[in-house]
């Protein structure tokens, strides 16, 4: 199969175009970072990409917080309007078969059970309580403390910053372009991906990158909040695999399919801290009661279904694969 892989010079993209190669695919890289000014916005560009291709694996994007929204119409096009303009050229090109990154931001907060009030979903967190020191949310009805568990695919989406919001709003066109042309269209809702190629200083995966480029300095990681918040570490070679996985499934006709994508073993940012720190050689992580007021507390994915129908299941355990991000290069370094 012949796949155009969109941001496949980039960080996770480059894993892809690896594991399709690995898979016996033919890979072909549509990338800014190539130098060629081969951007998703230039229809004439992705047009004339699409020739001869079988399916496009769509992982290019511009990720970050996204807390403000000074930047949200640079967000908003190169996200969306860049979706938007290659569903358009690929419904032109009949290209029917479609993989797109997607992301867990766009849940929001996790899933939370009140003992009293069964699931219930906590708003954003207020700057008040977060420099109190309150960081865990609590049962919008009661004022309980909540029980964190793992997040299903037929969860509400509740984006909380301008980034998550594109990302469900690419997931929106996505659906629409599959309906429109009777395509096969997938998202994956990565977690916390990290692993070799990873940009330095990015706060693309969450804090991996800022912890691994603090020990590259000699500096210890600093951990915000209380260090307790829960979060899905997952390899960036599994995630790969998962593309893979997904570009040859026989997926639905006309409509999106979402799978959460995570290593399915949840883990404290503070536990991550420590063992990549210890991994790595380097001193020992900072709990420094820090705050950004936006992030959430707890998300961590249910990724069974994605083993169930495309029979993928992640093989880097958080132990290994922090072994050998401490010891990889990142990018830029």
């Amino acid at each position: 199969m012949r796949v155009l892989v969109t941001g496949g010079a980039g960080f996770i993209g480059s894993h892809v175009v690896e594991a399709l190669r690995a898979g016996g695919h033919e890979p072909v890289v549509f990338d800014l970072r190539e130098g060629t000014g081969r951007d998703v916005r230039d229809a004439t560009a992705v047009s004339a990409a699409l020739a001869g291709v079988d399916a496009v694996c769509h992982q290019a994007a511009m990720v970050g917080l996204g807390d403000g929204v000074a930047d949200a119409a640079d967000y908003v096009s190169h996200n969306d309007l860049g979706t938007a303009v290659l569903l358009s050229s690929m419904a032109g090109a009949g290209v029917r078969r479609l993989v797109l990154a997607g992301s867990m931001v766009v849940y929001g907060e996790g899933r939370y059970t009140c003992a009293d009030h069964g699931v219930v979903r906590p708003g954003p967190r207020t700057e008040a309580d977060l420099a109190r020191g309150r960081f865990e949310p609590v049962c919008p009805r009661c004022g309980a403390e909540l029980s964190p568990g793992l997040v299903g695919e037929d969860a509400p989406a509740d984006p909380r910053n301008v980034y998550a919001t594109t990302k469900l709003a690419q997931e929106h066109l996505a659906a629409a372009w599959a309906r429109c042309t009777g395509g096969s269209a997938v998202s994956l809702r990565y977690h916390n991906v990290y692993g070799p190629r990873m940009p330095r200083d990015t706060p693309y995966a969450g804090v991996a990158s800022f912890f691994r480029s603090a020990l590259a300095r000699g500096e210890a990681p600093r951990v915000f909040e209380d260090g307790r918040q829960r979060r899905d570490f997952v390899h960036v070679e599994d995630v790969a695999r998962a593309n893979v996985a997904a570009l040859t499934a026989g997926s639905a006709e006309g409509v999106l399919t979402v799978f959460n994508t995570g290593s399915g073993e949840p883990h404290t940012v503070g536990e991550m801290a420590s063992a990549l720190a210890s991994a790595y050689g380097g001193p020992a992580p900072v709990v420094t009661g820090e705050f950004r007021l936006g992030d959430v507390r707890h998300i961590t994915a249910d990724s069974t279904r994605l083993g169930a129908e495309l029979g993928w299941k992640p093989v880097v355990g958080f132990e290994e694969g922090m072994r050998e991000f401490a010891a990889a290069p990142l990018r830029g370094e």
